[in-house]
């Protein structure tokens, strides 16, 4: 052996018996995928700070002259006199500044302040929010594009796969935590009961601050936003799918809100009872009772007695789980169903669409249960009714929503959700834009007493 690579090798021999890394070894070799991921994704992933106005406790023993009441008040309640503030984070996903996070993280704010990685601040302003799926859009103005990571898919993930979270968790800002995912598809409980579906488990920590943050995968992609929706995990956090974030993203920025559209279709839980029947071995799907004349699951060939087994590959397990997916297909979106009818399993797939106006009488009487018309003097003198403000119920079906609910003949409808009803055309408005939600809150008033009923078509 030539003496000097002798020495050579035995030198390195005694640096690694050492347990020193040799010169030659650094650089690249420590360049993990992890930190590659790091470095391309970090600089879009934003610092959130948001102000909230705090209504200020009135001082009972205010007396302009003689300010010292104030001043003791003042002291006695310092916090209710101040604003609130909130951290979370964010990910900007295109280049002119548009910025995805969660819903609670700019809810009530007043004030959206970003900071870059770069710690340079913006003043953001709100695109647009929905509190159903959690997630929200702000936009920050800049002269120059900036560093954006685009969406990715979520389709495919494996449980088990590394996975990385970037986030600014109490205020410390770009905190990168890695993972796995421990699993997919996870429902869970949040604030209020409400309950929380379809969503990424994995064994990173996500903390208040980390809310609207990236999680990547290996290579990089945006595969969820991430968000502490349930305060008691503690080694464990959740993810939105950005499947999900995709699909609902183009209306949030183009309409500021989320156009939830009308299927047309009715659905039941599968019983026990109906297992022998479509010879099943467990509890699974949704069962069709009713498929509404030139609606979009008309149109796709669904009929009563369908059996709804999975949306997109994904299992339903029953009507919250059919109602809560649904929800995420805003109106233009496809959904891929699969059914069983006769023993036999088919695929169909049918467009979200808004209910037209020319069917809302005809979804009025079917789904609620009862018919309207436009108060006239002869409306008036008949029913007694004291305004001819809202629409008047001229007939109720018995045994439906309505029925059940106590509505009859002469109560007049004055607001639908959240529209006040004035006239034939604000409830046929309304109508359009309630038929794709669960339920639907009307505003009642009989006589001079007025009451909110909730109706599950």
């Amino acid at each position: 052996m030539n003496h000097s690579r002798f020495i050579i090798t035995i030198l390195a021999l005694i640096t690694f018996a050492c347990g020193a890394v040799p010169l030659w070894a650094e650089g690249s070799d420590r360049r993990t995928p992890v930190v590659k991921v790091v470095e391309m994704a970090g600089p879009a992933v934003v610092n959130i700070n948001t102000e909230e106005v705090v209504p200020a406790m009135r001082n009972p023993f205010r007396d302009s002259r003689n300010p010292f009441f104030d001043q003791f008040f003042q002291q006695l309640f310092p916090r209710l006199n101040n604003n609130r503030r909130s951290l979370g984070s964010g990910v900007i996903i295109h280049p002119d500044g548009y910025i995805l996070t969660n819903e609670h993280v700019v809810s009530r704010a007043t004030r959206i302040k970003v900071t870059l990685i770069d710690k340079r601040e913006f003043d953001a302003h709100l695109v647009g929010a929905d509190i159903k799926s959690d997630l929200a859009v702000i936009k920050i103005d800049s002269e120059e594009h900036l560093p954006h990571v685009a969406l990715g898919r979520s389709d495919d993930l494996m449980t088990g796969e590394t996975v990385i979270a970037i986030g600014n968790p109490f205020g410390l800002r770009h905190t990168v935590t890695t993972g796995i995912i421990s699993a997919l598809h996870r429902s869970i409980q949040g604030d209020k009961k409400r309950v929380y579906r379809d969503f990424i488990q994995l064994d990173a920590s996500i903390n208040p601050g980390n809310s609207g943050g990236p999680l990547l995968n290996i290579n990089g992609s945006l595969i969820g936003i991430n968000t502490a929706i349930f305060q008691k995990a503690e080694g464990i956090g959740f993810a939105i799918p950005i499947d999900k974030a995709k699909r609902i993203v183009d209306d949030l920025i183009r309409y500021g809100k989320v156009r939830r559209g009308w299927l047309g279709v009715s659905v039941q839980d599968m019983s026990k009872e109906m297992l022998r029947f479509f010879h099943l071995d467990r509890v699974t799907g949704v069962v069709v009772v009713r498929v509404m004349k030139g609606s979009p699951g008309a149109k796709a060939g669904l009929k009563q007695g369908d059996v709804i087994l999975s949306l997109e590959n994904n299992e339903v397990s029953d009507k919250s789980d059919y109602s809560e997916r649904v929800s995420t297909y805003p109106v233009g979106n496809t959904i891929r169903l699969k059914i069983l009818r006769d023993g036999a399993k088919h695929s169909v797939s049918l467009k979200v669409s808004f209910l037209p106006v020319k069917l809302v009488e005809e979804y009025t009487k079917t789904w609620l249960g009862f018919n309207v018309s436009m108060i006239e003097k002869s409306s008036l003198r008949r029913y007694r009714l004291a305004t001819d403000q809202g629409v008047v119920v001229t007939g109720v079906i018995p045994g439906s929503a309505g029925g059940k609910i106590g509505i009859q003949p002469g109560d007049v409808i004055r607001q639908v959700n959240q529209a006040r009803i004035r006239n034939e055309r604000d409830f046929k408005a309304a109508m359009v834009e309630a038929a794709g939600r669960d339920s639907v809150l009307l505003l009642v008033q009989r006589g001079q007493n007025g009451y909110y009923v909730t109706l599950e078509p």
